[in-house]
């Protein structure tokens, strides 16, 4: 049987915004997982379509496409191209899952939530030439899955080839977040086996490891025993991790002893009406700088995380969230426009309140203003999210956030990376045009390497140490 599966472009590729590198930083793994319970005498085909020009001039039987939001309509698309070839298409995915009657008219089976007990069921009945229409998820379990099929990945097209999940979801259930709802029907928050992640780490060649869980950190226990079966392996890796999973207990310390470099955070803001009304329990009453000092002490990298457009925002949050990632040497910052995601209890709230203002997914990609605000309002929501990216990233600002680490060379990490990210968009479009990024690889992680300064060192100025910012 020849198989094609599918990874659209975000609507942002065909933005002025869109950066190459932010999508050709490391492979997602959905379609490839689920390629492993295919027979090995079926034809595949995987192609990602951010890091290669997709071909759709072939002949499949069967057709497997991840659905986005902001790739919705181009998935939809392609869906409906190869219906009319007589191809068999299935959709899954986040929106999917989210808005299965609009995705059901594009597709001849949609898939429910996670893919592990509903794809191989699926295999089944279309072997038996019984398919369902709808496939939906309630066992969840990472046991006894078969190894991903990795020799599909274009791994040339990576910066860094070697993404990995060893969980799946997240313990805690923000408002906003698109995943809660991919997760109803059963556990929101699982881990692999530890051996079975361990064995999968020793399978990946090289030393870079990119975790894409959703938090690493979440379950503690399996954590905790992952560190201590990766110490030795002389990794260095990234992942994301909460500010109440740095403060408490130990973890954060044996994650940076397996080799933990460089991790996001999701900060999101400041006000604690902001993270009520958000859900976003995880962070209320919890000192940021000392996360933030916790971090730089074992010489990890922060990639910060800020949502701007909650309801108590101000025309000042910009200035204040910008110059507090500055202050507090903040590797690098990611904003974010507030996005109510269809069938999150943002996005229900918001339409009970009628505050939705358009159902053009293309535009709910995080940069886009979509529904009515509060004290801002939509222009002054986005010329602000505009000007904290560019204030930020300004040689100014690298400079002077690079300079508010003691260390040296944790001065110099900061600079080359944030500066590397953000300031070389010529030369990273040029080494993926030639196909060479992953050639940059030992670059990164010579920039990543340990570095770990004297708790005098930490970064806290004599008001800081009286007053710390708690939320």
């Amino acid at each position: 049987m020849k198989v094609k599966m599918i990874l659209p472009a975000l609507s942002e590729a065909e933005s002025p915004f869109w950066r190459p590198i932010k999508y050709s930083l490391f492979p997602p793994l959905g379609l490839a997982t689920l390629a492993a319970y295919l027979s090995p005498d079926d034809e595949i085909d995987l192609q990602d379509q951010h890091v290669e020009e997709l071909n759709l001039n072939d002949t499949p039987d069967l057709v497997v496409i991840q659905v986005y939001i902001t790739n919705a309509y181009r998935a939809y698309k392609i869906a409906d191209h190869y219906r009319k070839q007589g191809a068999y298409v299935l959709l899954g995915g986040l929106h999917v899952t989210s808005l299965p009657d609009e995705a059901a008219l594009h597709a001849d089976t949609i898939f429910i939530g996670v893919g592990e007990e509903t794809f191989p069921q699926f295999l089944k009945d279309f072997k038996n030439r019984n398919p369902k229409k709808v496939y939906n998820s309630s066992i969840r379990t990472l046991e006894k899955i078969p190894p991903i099929r990795r020799d599909l990945i274009k791994r040339n097209r990576y910066l860094v080839p070697n993404s990995i999940v060893v969980t799946r979801g997240c313990p805690h259930h923000c408002d906003f977040c698109y995943k809660d709802a991919f997760f109803e029907g059963g556990r929101s928050f699982y881990t692999q086996v530890v051996d079975d992640a361990l064995a999968e780490i020793e399978r990946l060649p090289g030393r870079h490891l990119y975790f894409l869980d959703d938090h690493l950190l979440g379950n503690a226990k399996f954590a905790s025993e992952l560190f201590e079966g990766m110490k030795g392996m002389n990794r260095v890796f990234q992942g994301a991790a909460t500010i109440d999973s740095i403060l408490r207990g130990n973890l954060i310390e044996k994650a940076a002893e397996a080799g933990l470099r460089s991790l996001f955070v999701g900060f999101e803001t400041f006000s604690p009406a902001n993270l009520r009304q958000s859900n976003k329990k995880q962070n209320l009453e919890k000192d940021y700088i000392k996360a933030v000092n916790r971090l730089h002490w074992l010489g990890i990298m922060i990639n910060g995380s800020f949502v701007f457009g909650l309801d108590e925002d101000d025309k000042d949050v910009f200035k204040r969230t910008v110059d507090w990632g500055v202050k507090n040497a903040i590797t690098t910052s990611t904003y974010h426009i507030l996005t109510p995601y269809p069938n999150t209890r943002l996005f229900k709230d918001m339409e009970q309140q009628d505050r939705i203002l358009t159902r053009n997914w293309d535009l709910y990609d995080t940069r886009n203003v979509v529904y009515q605000t509060k004290n801002l309002t939509a222009e002054e929501l986005k010329i602000g999210y505009d000007w904290a990216y560019k204030e930020f990233y300004s040689w100014s600002n690298i400079f002077k956030s690079s300079f508010n680490h003691e260390s040296h060379k944790h001065k110099l990490k900061h600079f080359f990376y944030t500066g590397g990210w953000k300031k070389f968009e010529s030369v990273w479009n040029f080494l993926i045009k030639t196909k060479s990024l992953n050639g940059m690889l030992p670059v990164l992680e010579s920039i990543l390497s340990k570095v770990k300064i004297d708790k005098k060192e930490i970064i806290t100025t004599e008001e800081e140490k009286l007053q710390p910012i708690r939320i």
